[in-house]
């Protein structure tokens, strides 16, 4: 346990939006009191996916309170620099709701798509480059930035953030999560890509990296993406969390225990309905099971 109360999402999928709208589903889930609305970075998938930086902007205008959040950055889609520049208007016109999710690379065929080597592509170094530079931009210290993966010369971005806007990192090998526990702010996982078990225990590899820089390790957030189905004719594998009201509750509360305090839930089937089912009979319970 980490003592934090859980915070709950919400992942906005093209098929929802495309159903209902994006400022329709961002209202309803801030209606319902989530804390957090994300949608993926894709580009070229071979089916229609959102342009995440958009439908976040439609979404943070939309609402008053929710933050939001791109799940997760793929770092050669966007210079750093412009991400910089990005993050910081929509923080700003936001009133300070944003949270900054970067990759580890992304899918190997989106980064053939747009003439990048794959390999090279979703390198550790990548992302720890690409988190430094975007720090430095809103620091007003980019100087001459001279990486493997990206350079600068003499940018100055201006206004500056009012507020440190927080990095979450999506990765997965062990390499990459020291990285994460090392530079940034928070960690974002799947669990359909790493069950609980394997993601707890590199929570203790990202834990060991952040007290080795210096890092107060309870200050790094540990988040992740789940599908959560309320179905009593569903059962829970290690990919989701599914059944009653109550064993969805109790699974939620499990992962909470086991150091993971923000929660993003991937909708099936009809996303209104489970959002609501979430609010009412899952959610206030997972807060009593850890509380």
């Amino acid at each position: 346990m980490t003592g934090r109360a859980p915070r709950f999402g919400i992942l906005l999928t093209y098929a929802e939006a495309s159903r209902h709208g994006v400022a329709a589903v961002a209202q309803h889930a801030e209606r319902l009191g989530f804390d957090l609305l994300t949608a993926w970075d894709h580009i070229h998938t071979g089916g229609p996916e959102l342009e995440v930086w958009t439908a976040l902007t439609w979404a943070a205008a939309s609402t008053t309170r929710i933050a939001v959040a791109p799940n997760v950055l793929a770092p050669f889609h966007r210079h750093p620099l412009v991400v910089a520049k990005m993050a910081e208007t929509l923080d700003r016109l936001s009133g300070g709701r944003l949270i900054l999710g970067y990759g580890s690379g992304g899918r190997p065929e989106e980064a053939e798509a747009l003439g990048l080597d794959a390999g090279s592509a979703r390198k550790a170094q990548t992302l720890g480059e690409a988190i430094e530079l975007t720090r430095r931009a809103w620091e007003g210290r980019v100087g001459d930035f001279d990486g493997r993966f990206f350079r600068a010369h003499g940018a100055n971005l201006e206004p500056r953030p009012e507020r440190r806007i927080p990095i979450w990192a999506g990765t997965y090998g062990p390499r990459a999560v020291e990285l994460t526990g090392r530079l940034a702010d928070g960690w974002l996982p799947s669990m359909f890509r790493l069950p609980l078990d394997e993601a707890v225990a590199l929570r203790g590899r990202l834990r060991g990296a952040a007290a080795g820089a210096g890092r107060d390790p309870d200050g790094v957030v540990c988040a992740y993406n789940l599908q959560a189905t309320v179905d009593p004719a569903q059962r829970s594998t290690p990919q989701r969390i599914a059944g009653s009201a109550g064993e969805v509750a109790e699974g939620l509360a499990e992962i909470v225990r086991r150091g993971f305090t923000h929660l993003i839930l991937v909708p099936a089937g009809d996303g209104f309905e489970q959002r609501e089912r979430l609010a009412a009979d899952v959610l206030p319970a997972v807060r009593q099971l850890v509380g």
